[in-house]
């Protein structure tokens, strides 16, 4: 069995000092800029392309440092994917905030920084968002005693859906008129095994204590169903990260279809069947990321080790507390058979990013 971790990397006193001193001033959960601007620079040609990404830690590519973010996060993965198929030289620019809630993604990346994706080579703009208000209102969730209270997580699906759909019709309305493709990527469901537990709160119904796999599961699904159902009326394409991650790339039950295909949005479906399909007709089928299954004997671990941010492979670049960083070099892989690289499915970024170049157009 393969199975790959890459570990949080402890910090020096000092630095974890400046970060706190660094966000102090900030009432809600500490946030960290981490940009970067990398190109797959492909030998016998000088034309380039970019593909923007807005977001949160996840297309950040955070590796638990203030300091440094993976190379190859997903976005970088679909630049050298395009790379390949356009015969051109990818700039992969990531305007991205740890930590950032979707509303802080919204008006601090998106918006106040819009001229990334108003370039005139840019051809692919892509963002990911939520996660933190997700996380955040299942820690506020877990912290309940007494009588449990779901408002926080129907406040953070409706503050999801509010800056999803604003996010896209300012995308809409101020990338440059070239751009081929606008991507959004959902959620995957970070930490699934460990909350299969009981709350300390209890239902107001029954009076007992809940599973809060079983309350968080829906929550997230509802989420992704409003991102990926805006996405198809907005124009958007929508990379399903949910069943990318928590499926198994095989049939496990023997219905007929592959895990993680059964599992994917589908276009135009109401939000009652995505959600009874997610929890209820499929869920025997969902897995923990942090054990993929790629066949039924053999699996890759999705998720670092803090239980949340996905692996990457290979080395890092400055991204952080003392700024980002702008580099180049050339492509991993000279040729990519078949539309994925050799270890497209053994990583948590590599499988974002496949996922996000199903959707590349063919031309630029």
């Amino acid at each position: 069995m393969s199975y790959t971790r890459f570990h949080k990397k402890s910090l020096p006193t000092l630095l974890s000092s400046l970060f706190l001193l660094a966000l102090g001033g900030q009432a809600a959960a500490s946030t960290l800029n981490q940009n970067v601007s990398w190109t797959i620079d492909r030998p016998g040609t000088s034309t380039v392309y970019r593909v923007v990404a807005y977001g949160d830690s996840i297309f950040a590519g955070y590796n638990g440092s203030v300091t440094s973010a993976a190379k190859y996060a997903a976005p970088t993965v679909d630049a050298e994917y395009l790379s390949a198929q356009w015969n051109a030289d990818i700039e992969s620019v990531r305007r991205t905030k740890s930590g950032a809630v979707a509303s802080d993604v919204y008006n601090n990346k998106i918006v106040a920084e819009r001229s990334y994706m108003q370039a005139s080579n840019t051809r692919v703009v892509a963002f990911e968002m939520c996660g933190n208000d997700g996380l955040q209102a299942r820690t506020a969730f877990k912290s309940q005693t007494g009588t449990c209270d779901d408002s926080v997580l129907t406040a953070a699906e409706s503050s999801c859906k509010q800056y999803v759909g604003a996010a896209m019709d300012y995308i809409n309305a101020n990338a440059y008129s070239g751009v081929k493709l606008k991507l959004v990527s959902n959620l995957h469901y970070p930490g699934y095994a460990a909350d299969n537990v009981q709350s300390s709160c209890k239902d107001a119904s029954t009076g007992k204590t809940v599973n809060m796999q079983d309350k968080f599961l829906p929550s997230l699904v509802r989420i992704n169903f409003a991102m990926c159902d805006l996405a198809r009326q907005k124009g958007f394409a929508c990379a399903d990260n949910f069943a990318q991650y928590m499926g198994a790339d095989y049939d496990s039950n023997g219905d007929g279809k592959v895990d993680s295909d059964a599992l994917r949005y589908v276009a135009g479906e109401s939000q009652a069947s995505y959600l009874a399909r997610i929890t209820t007709t499929l869920r025997s089928t969902l897995r923990d990321a942090n054990t993929h299954f790629v066949s039924a004997g053999s699996s890759y671990d999705y998720i670092q080790s803090d239980d949340t941010h996905p692996t990457y492979s290979g080395s890092t670049v400055t991204a952080g507390l003392f700024g980002g960083s702008t580099g180049s070099g050339a492509p991993r892989y000279s040729t990519i058979a078949g539309g994925k690289n050799p270890i497209w499915n053994q990583y948590g970024h590599e499988r974002m990013g496949w996922a996000v170049s199903t959707y590349n157009v063919a031309t630029p």
